[in-house]
């Protein structure tokens, strides 16, 4: 949790202070959901096969504990661009195949994907009225919660490690309901890539893509 509050302050510091000319405040949640993806590494403690190499298929869970949700800060600097910071906080869960056919009791991201990026936005006001389609990209880290565990281990990897750079796309739409409130909706796409340390000296990457829906709300001052 300290790392994440850092990384976040660090970025917020590199902004321009002549930035800050309109600020916009959003938060959302949505559904975001992981396609499989590819597993490597080595496990000294992995029964099946200490060589990894398997394909892990992930479950989103967007609902359950912790939810899925996110934060994004934007300065406009002009009617059109802004530079921003955002956090998500995404998961991932190894569903039961993955988990039975290779080894694991655990092998999860759930409190947190964690990805921090500095954005870019592009925004088209006054072509709809109080809708205002917008656009924009990111590029960052990723800072997960590391949750894995083989099977009838006694070591299990629990922390926050710096896994690996990340990326995201998103673009959708904002609905003023005044000067200051807006709701939105949007997609959002992110690429992530993990090279976790295990505690018992292992070793384990694999890259995690999100599609996501969002809702949510913001603030402009």
């Amino acid at each position: 949790m300290k790392t994440k509050l850092f990384l976040t302050a660090a970025a917020l510091a590199t902004l321009p202070v002549a930035a800050m000319a309109e600020v916009e405040l959003s938060f959302y949640s949505g559904i975001q959901e992981s396609p499989h993806a590819k597993v490597t590494g080595f496990d000294p403690d992995n029964a099946v096969s200490q060589n990894l190499s398997f394909t892990a298929g992930w479950e989103g869970k967007s609902f359950e504990m912790p939810p899925y949700y996110g934060l994004r800060a934007t300065w406009w600097r002009s009617e059109n661009w802004g530079w921003g910071v955002e956090y998500t906080h995404s998961k991932v869960y190894a569903d039961e195949e993955t988990l039975n056919d290779n080894g694991y009791s655990r092998l999860e991201f759930t409190d947190g994907l964690n990805i921090a990026t500095l954005n870019a936005t592009y925004r088209m006001p006054n072509q709809w009225g109080a809708v205002t389609p917008y656009a924009g990209a990111g590029i960052g880290v990723a800072v997960p919660h590391v949750d894995i565990q083989a099977d009838g281990s006694a070591i299990h990897t629990w922390e926050y490690q710096l896994t690996g750079p990340a990326m995201r796309l998103y673009a959708g739409a904002k609905y003023d309901l005044n000067a200051d409130w807006a709701l939105f909706g949007e997609y959002q796409f992110s690429y992530s890539q993990h090279e976790v340390e295990l505690d018992n000296g292992g070793n384990m990457a694999t890259d995690i893509i999100t599609n996501a829906i969002n809702i949510g709300v913001s603030y402009s001052f």
